[in-house]
Formats: C-alpha cells, sequence, structure tokens
C-alpha cells in the first residue's frame, strides 16, 4: 500500500476537478467508480485502485494493489506523471508514504 497527501492551493477544489474530468472524457487515463471514491487506471498493466477522500483541501489517497502486491508504483507514478502534466497549478504539495 502507498498513501498520498495531496495539498491543493487555496481554492483549487482539485478532487471535484480530477472527477469531472475523469467523468467527462478530459482524463481519460483514469476512471472513477464508487461514488466517486475510487480511482482506477484504464490499462489492466496498472493493477489496483486508489481510494480517496478530501477535507479541508487536503487529499488522502491509499493506493492498494492486492492482487499484484508490490505493483502500486505502476499506478503511482501513471497518477503522479499526470497530476504534474495538467494539474500543476491547483497542487501546493505532494507527500508519499510507502508502507509494508
Amino acid at each position: 500500500m502507498i498513501r498520498l497527501q495531496i495539498v491543493e492551493r487555496e481554492g483549487a477544489d482539485l478532487r471535484k476537478t480530477l472527477i469531472r474530468d475523469m467523468r467527462k472524457g478530459a482524463l481519460r487515463t483514469f476512471s472513477v467508480t464508487h461514488r466517486g471514491r475510487r480511482v482506477t487506471h484504464i490499462s489492466p498493466n496498472y493493477p489496483g485502485w486508489m481510494n480517496w477522500e478530501s477535507t479541508g483541501g487536503v487529499l488522502d489517497c491509499e493506493i492498494l494493489s492486492p492482487r499484484r502486491p508490490g505493483e502500486e508504483w505502476k499506478f503511482l507514478r501513471a497518477f503522479i506523471g499526470r497530476l504534474a502534466h495538467r494539474y500543476t497549478n491547483r497542487i501546493r504539495t505532494i507527500t508519499i508514504q510507502f508502507s509494508k
């Protein structure tokens, strides 16, 4: 499991923006399910999913890959890459925590 904490810039509403972009096709790499609480990659080469919630401008994320343990990094790489490419103006910091 890998945990992320994303602190967004003032008024960015990052989670809402990402969900909207995933649902409308502007962010086709990922999809959102479970009423916006779970993010998956559209390619089966990126195993697992990410659960997330937002409180007070901070997104707490948890990347899980129970069927292919140890490969959460693939999802992490794709997600961070997409954030860096398209949403840097909405993000203040990203903290990554690795656990066994």
